[in-house]
């Protein structure tokens, strides 16, 4: 599974991207986050306001309750605003 980080997600968690083999328990992003927010203090703080954090799966909108296949590319991003 490939992990891509933006913004201040990146600065906290330390990379850019990452490519994971989740345990058999992680199914949503739910349980990546908090599988991948065990990984290092950088990546607890970064999930550490999940109000703050946005997703997308496969570069689509997700949710935290998002199923997950491997092979997935998930990306975590802070809110966007426009103008």
């Amino acid at each position: 599974m490939k992990i891509l980080y933006f913004a201040w997600l990146r600065e906290k968690a330390g990379t850019a991207e990452e490519e994971v083999v989740p345990p058999a328990g992680v199914q949503t992003v739910r349980d990546l986050i908090a599988w991948l927010a065990t990984r290092s203090p950088g990546h607890a703080a970064a999930f550490a306001d999940l109000g703050s954090v946005r997703c997308a799966v496969n570069q689509d909108f997700a949710g935290l309750e998002t199923p997950l296949a491997p092979g997935d590319e998930v990306a975590f991003f802070p809110p966007v605003t426009g103008g």
